[in-house]
């Protein structure tokens, strides 16, 4: 045997094996009498009679004289007394280019029947601060609304913000089968089943899928493996993007992967704070987007995070907290959606915090001009649709009122139709013109 192949068995033997004893189980959380490990371990647990693998947890509390544990999957067989080890690796999340055209569970497992994809280490490098640089080129998306009005850079962090039943999944898989990208990997968090088998399949029979990777933890999964969903998807991202490669980051969605992480903090022990949320949810989303981006002299992280709002509202902390973070937001309406307007974006709630970066001079004054006279027009919608509208007593409304057919048509586009970056540029300057 090779020296360095010896050396490696050594380092690998545990001559003096740690480990501890479950005393107390509860539904969905296990403390025991030991081993001495760190917070973010993660651990086996296994038969004391028989031997046999029962779980993998990781460790979230740590007192005096035992440490508190969340598992990854069922306690059903779990016993007091049985036996708690470190896991080999402790945790550590694979990478690697094998898993590219793959779906995979929130432990790196597979999800499409295949074999286990050849995978290595992955070690998180967080770039320094003056590492990462803001987006200088757009990223063509193929929807007018988006590229025209709320451009997105290579490297941006955007939400998609909207309740429920208004579009949202259809705006994301458009946005994935027109984007151009070199790697595309899309993380479900808390999704039903039958949906992440309907994505999958969409994907599998695109032009997309032999560089696109699926991690998905489901609705009946417990909220650790929902959180470890993230963890290995962003590392996967993180790992092409150390290659220099440009990749698409979808997490659908950030809400749920709060409520995950507000179930583990609350089995931690943290106090509630607003609505229920702990101080670690409010720790982990920040950090979460700032791993995405662009960094200096390597590839870059585009982002969309989807954020599910409890009302047309959109008042709720996590919707709050994430658009203090990121870079842009896309606000659908339930009220476009009902007339079937799609894509269902308000342009006046959205914004993109880089436009102004990403596009020409021409294009920035158009699209001034265009949402001003959305602006206007919305502010007497209730004098329009009423009927008290008369007009030629209001220069500027009358023209957003003149102008609003031409701009409903440029934000309407078909889920099928791909509009040329050009093409784009060069409707928006005809609405641009249109001025008096």
């Amino acid at each position: 045997m090779p020296e360095s192949g010896l050396l490696s068995r050594l380092e690998a033997l545990e001559l003096f094996p740690q480990e501890g004893r479950v005393c107390a189980i509860g539904p969905s959380e296990v403390e025991a009498l030991g081993p001495d490990l760190p917070i973010g371990a993660h651990c086996s647990l296994v038969s004391a009679q028989s031997g046999e693998f029962l779980a993998a947890a990781r460790v979230v509390a740590v007192a005096n004289d035992r440490v508190k544990l969340v598992p990854f999957g069922s306690l059903a067989k779990l016993r007091l007394g049985d036996i708690v080890r470190p896991a080999l690796g402790g945790g550590d999340v694979m990478v690697g280019d094998d898993f590219s055209g793959r779906a995979l569970d929130a432990l790196g497992r597979p999800l499409d029947g295949k074999a286990a994809p050849a995978s290595l280490k992955f070690d998180q490098q967080n770039a320094a601060t003056l590492d990462r640089i803001a987006p200088t080129k757009p990223l063509v998306t193929g929807i007018r609304a988006i590229d025209g009005l709320l451009t997105i850079g290579v490297g941006a962090r955007i939400g998609i913000f909207a309740a429920s039943g208004v579009g949202k999944t259809r705006l994301i898989e458009q946005i994935l089968r027109q984007v151009k990208a070199q790697r595309i990997v899309i993380c479900l968090v808390g999704e039903r089943g039958r949906e992440v088998e309907a994505l999958w399949t969409s994907i599998l029979a695109s032009s997309i899928k032999d560089y696109t990777t699926l991690v998905a933890a489901t609705s009946d999964e417990s909220a650790l493996m929902r959180v470890q969903a993230v963890e290995q998807a962003l590392s996967l991202a993180e790992h092409w993007r150390s290659k220099g490669e440009e990749v698409l980051f979808l997490v659908d969605s950030a809400t749920r992967l709060a409520m995950a992480l507000r179930e583990v903090g609350l089995i931690a022990g943290e106090p509630p704070t607003v609505r229920a949320y702990t101080p670690s949810v409010f720790r982990e989303l920040p950090r979460l987007v700032e791993r995405c981006g662009a960094v200096r002299s390597a590839g870059a992280i585009t982002a969309i995070f989807t954020v599910l709002s409890e009302s047309d509202d959109v008042d709720d902390p996590i919707v709050e907290v994430m658009k203090s973070l990121l870079d842009g937001h896309i606000v659908l309406s339930r009220r476009l959606s009902q007339i079937g307007h799609f894509p269902a974006i308000d342009i006046g709630r959205s914004i993109s915090r880089l436009f102004d970066g990403l596009v020409d001079g021409n294009q920035r004054r158009s699209a001034v001009h265009c949402r001003a006279m959305l602006a206007r027009h919305e502010e007497a919608r209730i004098l329009i649709e009423s009927g008290m509208y008369k007009a030629g007593g209001d220069h500027d409304l009358d023209q957003a009122v003149e102008a609003q057919a031409a701009i409903n048509a440029f934000l309407r586009q078909g889920e099928d139709e791909l509009e040329a970056w050009s093409s784009t540029a060069g409707k928006l300057a005809k609405l641009g013109s249109v001025r008096t």
